[in-house]
């Protein structure tokens, strides 16, 4: 069979208060992991809709994206045959590059909480929302969902903002 081979647009919300980041501890097939606020874009969202969404809903927090941090292309490495990732490394480590990769192509959005919801109840798999200094999560590598949490904090660290006007939406 023949398929189309398509990209998972994603976005993730970098957030930042008093030094730490706002990650979430979720349940994925590989064990509990970090990520930031992140999911995929549904049918007829805009990308800040989307970051906006998907932080409400793992965290509790209204979120406003202000700057885009950055635009990441991820090839995840299938599982199976070398792709999980045993041997002590982080998960998405020693696959290559294989046949049936899912590549992930993340919009990444820094920005300012607003209210929190406190007794909202979060998106299924997520355990709780919390706030780690830059050194708990390079310290965490093992248990990130991928090698872009830290990429994504990384960046921030460095001062990347774009404005929001690099992207547009059309309805």
């Amino acid at each position: 069979m023949n398929r189309v081979w398509k990209p998972n647009v994603t976005v993730a919300a970098v957030v930042e208060r008093d030094g730490r980041f706002l990650l979430v501890e979720e349940e994925t097939e590989d064990g509990l992991r970090f990520n930031q606020p992140a999911g995929h874009l549904d049918e007829g969202e805009s990308l800040l809709a989307a970051c906006a969404r998907e932080a409400l809903e793992e965290t509790a927090w209204n979120f406003t994206p202000t700057a885009l941090v950055g635009v990441y292309q991820w090839p995840r490495p299938r599982r199976g045959g070398g792709g999980g990732g045993g041997g002590g490394g982080a998960p998405w480590k020693g696959g290559g590059r294989s046949s049936g990769n899912i590549t992930y192509l993340r919009f990444a959005f820094a920005g300012e909480l607003g209210a929190h919801e406190a007794g909202r109840v979060l998106d299924e798999g997520i355990l709780h929302a919390v706030w780690l200094t830059p050194e708990e999560i390079r310290a965490s590598a093992e248990r990130h969902r991928s090698p872009l949490v830290w990429q994504c904090v990384s960046d921030w660290l460095a001062g990347r903002r774009f404005p929001l006007d690099l992207i547009r939406h059309y309805d």
